[in-house]
This record gives C-alpha cells, structure tokens and sequence, in this order.
C-alpha cells in the first residue's frame, strides 16, 4: 500500500460524486474551482457551470497538499479586505501569489501554482467541528471535536477518539460512535449520524487519511470547509471510475519528478512490484540499483555517511518479486540516465547492486533483468568508466550471482560480487576504497 497525498479539490469532488450513496440524510452543495492562474478563473466564471464565481464572497488557498494555510496567512477572504472578495479580488490575489516565493512556517519554500476558490462561508466560529479518520495496522481510528478550525492541536484536549476494529459490525459502528461523540455538540444525533456516514465513506473509497477541519452542520446542510486527504494508491484500478481522473501532485517545495521519475511511477501505478526511482544529482558518481525500501534506506544513509550525500545520485528501490521485463525497464532507465554525462573529475561511476536477503523475490529472474540492460548499455558504461558491486541473498540467489559474475566478464564490465555471507552494506566500503 502507498499513501498518496491529493488535493482538497480532489476530495472534495469525490464526497459530491458518491455523496447520496454515503450520506443520503444530508445535503453537500460542491461549488469549487481548480485554478493555476488569474485568467483561468476568469475563464471559468464566464462559463455555465461556474456562473456561482460572480455571484457570491470568495474564499481562495493554495491546493499544494500542505498544512496549517490558515496560519501562514494563505486564506484569503473577506477578513483579508474591506469587503467580500469578489472574482477580480481573487484573481488578483492568486496571480501575486504564483509570482513570488511563498515561505512557509515549516521552512519549505517554493511557487504557488495551484488554488482552489469556493463560495465564502460566514459563521460562527463555535459552530466549526473537526473529524478525522486514520487507518491503522490492527485498527483504524476515528477522531471527532466541537472545537474544530486553526486552533485544532491547542484544543486537542477536547478532541474524542474511537478505535473501530475491520471486524465491526453496523450496529456496533453506530454504537461506538455515539458514545464517543463530545457532549457539547448541538444536535448529538445528527453529529452521530454525519459521522458514522463519514467513517463508512472513508473505507469504501480507500482513504488511509481523511480530516475535515472544519466543518459545519445547520441542519441537514453539511459544509466542508477544509479538506486533508491520503489514498491507497494500490486500489486505482479498482476505483478508477468513482475517483474519476486523480493527479497525485509533487510535495510543495520538492523538485517536480522528470520524465524517467514519472516513467517508473507508471509502472509502479500498474505493477504489483513496488518500484520508485528519485534523482538526487544526476551528476553524482555513485547509484544505487537496490532491491528492498527497507535495504536502498540503508545504503542511501551508508553512502551519505562515508562520503556525503553530494555524491549520491539517486535513491529507490525495485522490490515485491518484479517481473524480469520489469526489472530490465528499470535497470535501463537508471543506466540512461548514469550514462548520459562523464564523472566530472573523471572518476569511475560505481553501480552498487544491493540488497537484503529476499523472502520471495526470486533472485535469479530479476537478475535476468537486470543483465539484459547491462548488455544493451555495456558500450556506453564502458565509454565513461563504471564498476559494479553485486551484493544479494535469497531464492535463488547462487544462480543469479553466478550468472552476474559471467555477464560482467563476458561484458568487459569490471564487476565483484558477494552473497549474503558479506555484509549488506561492505560493498559500500568495497567500492568507495576502490
């Protein structure tokens, strides 16, 4: 399972596309647009569907998968001017924000680029509430408060949580939450009700995490007024139709991926293998070519303390029993990309092919892999100088070295290569003292 972090745009369009089928006793009125400028809000509000832009006060915040917006002083609306904040207002507003470096409380720094814009909603602040649901190994909790809105985590004494075992039943479910629901609440059976539906909706569309903080119940009127959201990556095929189209943005502050990151993101999306590629500095001398996330955390952080992590050029893994096909696309894509420029100080570039000793990933195969793209590259490794370094243990294991050790010979490609006898990270050491 990867968690994937999603827009509040996103998820708010996938409360209103199954929201009858979840909460048929309340009424969510989805009015948002998706902007990444000035004149595309513009656009929008000259159109049918989003006529509601010139008629109501606005509310704008980044949509960058990012916390706390509020007390970084990212939420425009009418408390930010001396009156409601209309459609030139907002369009203003986001075109100086995307053009200047925003700096967040955190310290991560980086441009604006995306902005959701919704209907402003005047309140009372002692009407917001807070409910959130996390899915856990054994249990999944869910988090309720009367005091929802900017000042959650000062208030988290006030905040009351139920564990929920998968095997609940819907009496039990309706039970545990009601129980567990704040006393101050206004009408306790409608707050129970809404967030029984909540913890439902949260399962059946694979959430690993939903917050909404807040929202406001008048009535059988829900608002949801902002939005946090993770999904189980794993589970797009299946509910590819009800998420509709969903785009998984970079981290604010983070460097987009390039196109052989998002490459292997694409396998990875439809592979049962987990398969992640990041490029750190694609001038680096050493790459790591690693089976396991637990084994390639390992020797990124081995590297990084014998010689810093200036010189590490990538981080990732191929793990979960990939495909032989699988396997050489991935192997080819690193050794692209490691090929493509000279050491700088003319050095040899070292390709550590490393890992823990596997379960049930078959050595052997995934090896075949591997040695097809090291004999559709050989020439251009050759050219610029790289040394392999071969460490592995498990199914098949004496196979898959042996027939590496023979591939690097009949290759002309200088290469050594250890089982699991030889500690997972000495051929860190090996190489570097090379």
């Amino acid at each position: 399972m990867a968690q994937r972090s999603i827009r509040e745009y996103e998820g708010k369009r996938i409360f209103h596309n199954d929201w009858r089928r979840h909460f048929g006793q309340f009424l969510y009125a989805f009015q948002a647009a998706s902007v990444a400028s000035g004149d595309e809000l513009r656009a929008l509000a000259s159109g049918d569907t989003h006529d509601w832009l010139n008629q109501v006060p606005l509310v704008v915040k980044p949509d960058m998968v990012f916390g706390r917006r509020g007390l970084n002083g990212l939420v425009f609306h009418k408390i930010n001017t001396p009156g409601d904040v209309t459609l030139d207002d907002a369009a203003r507003w986001i075109d100086e924000k995307r053009a200047e470096t925003t700096t967040l409380l955190s310290g991560q720094s980086g441009i604006l680029s995306r902005f959701i814009v919704e209907p402003f909603l005047d309140h009372d602040s002692t009407t917001e509430y807070y409910i959130a649901a996390v899915m856990g190994d054994a249990t999944d909790t869910l988090s309720m408060s009367v005091k929802g809105g900017i000042d959650i985590e000062e208030n988290w004494d006030h905040v009351r949580q139920v564990e929920i075992p998968p095997t609940v039943t819907a009496d039990e479910l309706t039970a545990m939450i009601a129980a567990a629901v704040p006393d101050d609440v206004a009408d306790r059976d409608r707050f129970t009700l809404f967030a029984t539906d909540f913890y439902r909706f949260f399962r059946d569309q694979h959430f690993t995490y939903l917050e909404i903080n807040p929202f406001c119940l008048d009535g059988d009127q829900v608002y949801l007024l902002d939005l946090v959201a993770k999904v189980d990556d794993t589970a797009g095929f299946l509910m590819d139709k009800r998420w509709g189209p969903l785009y998984f943005p970079t981290p604010f502050g983070m460097k987009a991926p390039g196109p052989e990151e998002k490459q292997i993101r694409t396998m990875d999306e439809k592979s049962g293998a987990s398969l992640k590629l990041t490029i750190l500095n694609p001038q680096g001398r050493v790459w790591t070519l690693v089976a396991g996330g637990g084994a390639s955390v390992v020797y990124a952080d081995t590297i990084a303390d014998l010689i810093g992590v200036d010189e590490l050029a990538n981080y990732g893994e191929y793990s979960g029993n990939p495909t032989t096909r699988e396997t050489r696309v991935y192997t080819e894509t690193l050794l692209d990309l490691m090929t493509r420029n000279p050491d700088p100080q003319a050095r040899e570039k070292l390709l550590i092919i490393g890992g823990a000793i596997a379960n049930f990933t078959d050595v052997a195969k995934t090896f075949t892999g591997i040695i097809q793209a090291l004999r559709q590259y050989r020439d251009k490794m050759k050219t610029i100088g790289v040394r392999l370094y071969v460490r592995r243990g498990g199914p098949n294991y004496e196979v898959g070295l042996r027939n590496m050790q023979k591939a690097g010979n009949e290759l002309g490609l200088p290469i050594e290569v250890y089982g699991p006898e030889t500690h997972m990270t000495d051929i860190v050491r090996l190489a570097l003292s090379a």
